[in-house]
């Protein structure tokens, strides 16, 4: 009896040599991301290192400008002093260190919660957390604009996921009014959409889960120190805080370090503490970067003129920026991203940037729906940033022909 010859399986790494597109855009020269950085900005500066060249920073997520902050850093300092680098285990075990503690004592006071919970990254935190409160029997209802780790959050859930169209009450009340009696539901938002700038509607999200028997939880990562009298965030902002049940935020913004956290109830928090994977498997935050954050939130709480001035930075830029012809988002955010609709064009808005010393984020699909130069504002940018940005990007339109 012949023998069939075995069939020629499938190669995994298939997908991968199919993926050309970034070499496309080397080749041609305009190939922005994995720029390398020599040095963060000094000290109450905005400007980077690149190589030799002195690099105008406005792409970082650095809103309070802390990363470079003296006390920050000799908080860091004294940590690995008396620490060491790591915790070289699991929180569980043998990685809770009394400066966890401290922190997420530190952290459920100021996100005015009875308890927070510590993550090692931000994308760790909505993993976690997501995966862990939303299960079999739960709908989880999300903006469709929603950040990555949300989504894989979702994903990684038993919960059944639906999302509505971004910030549109009307769909996300249909959505709730389609729900089954028996199921538990939890409508998930970013406060500051990362990348459009905008902030979830709030006050009527709050409307809608009282009518229809959900929970709320709100990604703060781009809102925390940034929004709110004291700080806290979108829920802060709109006055809905007492409405909302669980708040994330993550350190690698406003509290100038690498981390996550969630703050809620004291049962709630027990239960991810005790049930999240992506917790309970992990080792546990280094304690330079926990006490980074500790001396973060106290200069956000004593120095409120931060806020303040990133707030009348954010106002001045936006308000120039429609002056000068350039199509924006809308929003009133730090985040201010500038519609070009075009990727190569994109890029070629990035580099003619660089060229003049100026760093923004180049942000194209499937990121966005709409390609943008997205720029962020921080507390340390001076008026005279602000109009160097200003002066570049208005030259640069017009040779793009993106401003009349």
């Amino acid at each position: 009896m012949q023998q069939r010859s075995p069939a020629v399986a499938k190669d995994v790494f298939e997908k991968a040599v199919g993926f050309t597109k970034a070499d496309e855009f080397r080749r041609a020269g305009l190939y922005p991301f994995f720029t390398e950085f020599s040095s963060g900005a000094d000290s109450g500066e905005a400007e980077v290192m690149m190589g030799d060249r002195r690099i105008l920073m406005f792409g970082s997520n650095n809103y309070l400008g802390l990363t470079t902050n003296p006390e920050v850093k000799a908080a860091a300092k004294q940590a690995i002093d008396l620490y060491g680098t790591g915790c070289s285990g699991s929180r569980m075990l043998n990685g809770t260190m009394d400066l966890h503690v401290e922190l997420e004592r530190a952290l459920a006071r100021f996100m005015n919660r009875e308890a927070a919970l510590v993550f090692g990254t931000g994308f760790q935190t909505n993993l976690g957390a997501l995966s862990t409160i939303a299960q079999k029997g739960d709908v989880i209802v999300a903006d469709k604009t929603m950040h990555a780790s949300i989504l894989d959050g979702c994903l990684a859930s038993f919960a059944r996921t639906t999302r509505f169209r971004h910030n549109d009450m009307a769909d996300l009340e249909e959505v709730l009014a389609g729900l089954q009696p028996d199921e538990g539901r939890l409508i998930v938002v970013d406060g500051v959409f990362s990348m459009e700038g905008d902030t979830a509607n709030l006050p009527e999200i709050v409307r809608l889960a009282r009518k229809f028997g959900a929970r709320i939880y709100v990604d703060e990562a781009h809102a925390i120190g940034v929004l709110g009298k004291n700080g806290r965030g979108t829920a802060e902002h709109y006055g809905v805080e007492s409405d909302v049940d669980i708040v994330m935020g993550t350190f690698s913004k406003s509290f100038a370090s690498i981390g996550g956290f969630v703050a809620a109830r004291h049962d709630v928090i027990e239960f991810i503490k005790h049930h999240s994977r992506a917790f309970v498997y992990s080792a546990s935050l280094a304690p330079a970067n926990a006490a980074a954050v500790l001396k973060a939130i106290e200069i956000i709480e004593r120095e409120p003129e931060r806020r303040q001035r990133l707030s009348d930075l954010s106002t001045f830029l936006r308000k120039e920026l429609v002056r000068l012809g350039f199509k924006l988002l809308d929003g009133f955010t730090p985040v201010i991203p500038v519609v070009v609709d075009d990727e190569v064009l994109v890029c070629k808005f990035f580099w003619e940037l660089m060229s003049e010393g100026i760093y923004t984020n180049p942000v194209l699909a499937p990121a966005v729906s709409h390609s943008l130069v997205r720029i962020s504002c921080m507390a340390t940018h001076t008026d005279e940033h602000a109009e160097r940005l200003l002066e570049s990007m208005y030259r640069i339109g017009k040779r793009l022909d993106l401003i009349q």
